[in-house]
């Protein structure tokens, strides 16, 4: 058995450390889960697995990690909407 492993690889696996750290900075109060911070986290550990699972494809990996990048860039919009609500009520 032969372990190859490339840059791709390395990619992915920053990917998942990065969704994995941004939950765990969530679950122990660092970070709110609406914070932009967050969602930018997990968009970029999303964005970098699906580039690794480009050269080495897995239909469900591929389907979570879709799935985590459109909701993360989902929460960057609501919260970026919400804060130019409050900019503006504040403003009054």
């Amino acid at each position: 058995m032969s372990f190859d492993y490339h840059w791709h690889d390395f990619v992915g696996n920053l990917g998942v450390v990065l969704i994995i750290a941004s939950y765990f900075w969530m679950q122990i109060g660092r970070i709110a889960g609406q914070d932009s911070v967050y969602s930018i986290v997990n968009a970029i550990g999303a964005a970098l697995v699906l580039i690794s699972l480009y050269f080495d494809f897995n239909l469900s990996a591929a389907l979570v990690e879709s799935f985590w990048l459109v909701i993360s860039i989902l929460g960057l919009f609501l919260g970026s909407r919400q804060g130019r609500k409050r900019e503006v009520h504040t403003q009054d």
